[in-house]
């Protein structure tokens, strides 16, 4: 895995606003922030894409992300949040390193009211059973 900005932050190259950090993640202070609060969390597991993290990187992001969400939703009194991860860079992924975005949303707040994306829902294929059923194989323990 090439050398990123985050690998270079939990190496200690590079400093960071640390907001929890243990064993297998670390979570700090996005420094370009959507808004107040805005707080980044990685595995330390070097990997690209969720895909290709383990299952006990993965296992240790799940416990620690909603403690994270909590914390950043009690610090910035944010009325809500958006938890983002963009995977691989047809998704808007810049940094090559798995992480997840708690961005919180406020109210008329002047530092910025977290992410604003339009979604713009489709309609379901008609192979919508074929699909979910081939998924459903893949899937794997």
């Amino acid at each position: 895995m090439p050398d990123t900005i985050f690998s270079k932050i939990i190496a200690g190259d590079i400093p960071c606003h640390r907001v929890h950090e243990d064993e297998h993640t670390l979570a700090f202070l996005d420094i370009g922030p959507l808004s107040r609060g805005h707080t980044l969390l990685i595995p330390k597991e070097p990997a690209e894409t969720l895909d290709q993290l383990s299952d006990d990187a993965a296992a240790a992001i799940g416990r620690v992300l909603p403690r994270i969400t909590r914390a950043v939703l009690a610090a910035t009194g944010a009325t809500a949040c958006n938890i983002l991860q963009n995977n691989g860079p047809a998704a808007g992924q810049e940094v090559m390193h798995v992480h997840f975005h708690v961005i919180p949303s406020f109210d008329n707040h002047p530092e910025g009211t977290g992410l604003q994306k339009q979604w713009t829902p489709g309609t379901a294929p008609a192979d919508a059973a074929d699909l979910a059923a081939d998924i459903a194989r893949r899937v794997t323990d």
